[in-house]
């Protein structure tokens, strides 16, 4: 129990800088920004989830944590988030280059993450778009105003950096707690079990490992990663539970976006996005 709660702090903690660069962000575009970059804001939201896949193939899961925040404020688009949280690959990374896996393999598997997140990204963004055309676009300030408010920070009379420490502290108490119930769970029924459960299923393969990587834990990506090294599950099946392994994300979504509606329907779309890119690799049998 003491090592989970080592583990739980330590993952709580790398997430720290990201989660207070991110509200400093909010707390200016609220405060000081002007009309010239609001607008600018405004329209980088149409190639907004290129940069997000690019940003989230990079081996730290505190971006998709940074991306849920800005999806909150409304500053990014639906697509730009997705695109974050399906890129993202948390520890994947990491253990592909410790377990000397060749280059053109890791490049691979980082580029198929990557394409898959930005073209998904930009579907959905382009439906969005079209569904609300005759929708007058929401001022992106007050959004930013309203998340602001909902946290209590009182940003007019405390002052961004103050502010912003705060909107982080209240993030990450709630992912401490959370996490460490996932991490409690997790031990009690054992990574084996969970592993078992991937192995030697096509199809279904996918289908178990895109519900595995929805914990918000780093142990997901972990096992699937080990698993797709030791060739008990296709690459297939790993990225499509690394493609909805959004680390943090999407508890943090759950936290600072009050429409609850939209939350599931996020956590939906990304799961059966994962589901479905993991049964076109396997069906197209890529390596």
């Amino acid at each position: 129990m003491i090592d989970i709660i080592i583990d739980t702090l330590i993952d709580g903690i790398k997430l720290l800088p990201f989660l207070l660069i991110t509200y400093l962000i909010l707390e200016y575009l609220e405060h000081k920004t002007s009309n010239k970059s609001k607008e600018l804001i405004k329209k980088s939201g149409k190639v907004g989830p290129l940069f997000g896949g690019a940003l989230g193939i990079l081996p730290q899961c505190g971006f998709s944590a940074a991306a849920a925040s800005l999806y909150a404020a409304k500053v990014i688009t639906m697509g730009t988030l997705i695109a974050v949280f399906l890129s993202t690959s948390d520890e994947m990374l990491p253990i592909l280059i410790s377990e000397a896996v060749p280059i053109d393999t890791i490049i691979k598997i980082l580029l198929i993450k990557f394409a898959i997140g930005v073209f998904w990204g930009f579907v959905i963004d382009i439906t969005a778009r079209i569904v609300k055309k005759n929708q007058k676009t929401e001022n992106k300030t007050e959004e930013i105003k309203e998340l602001c408010e909902h946290e209590h920070c009182h940003c007019e009379e405390n002052g961004i950096l103050t502010a912003a420490i705060k909107h982080t502290l209240n993030i990450f108490l709630f992912i401490i707690v959370i996490t460490l119930i996932f991490n409690i769970l997790i031990y009690y029924i054992g990574e084996e079990n969970i592993s078992s459960a991937i192995i030697n299923r096509p199809v279904i393969g996918p289908i178990i490992a895109s519900l595995v990587g929805l914990i918000p834990n780093c142990a997901a990506s972990v096992i699937l990663t080990n698993l797709y090294l030791t060739g008990v599950i296709s690459m297939g099946a790993m990225i499509a539970g690394l493609l909805t392994g959004a680390g943090t994300g999407i508890l943090i979504l759950f936290k600072v976006n009050k429409n609850l509606k939209e939350n599931l329907s996020i956590l939906g779309i990304v799961y059966v996005l994962g589901v479905i890119s993991g049964i076109i690799l396997q069906l197209i049998k890529i390596a």
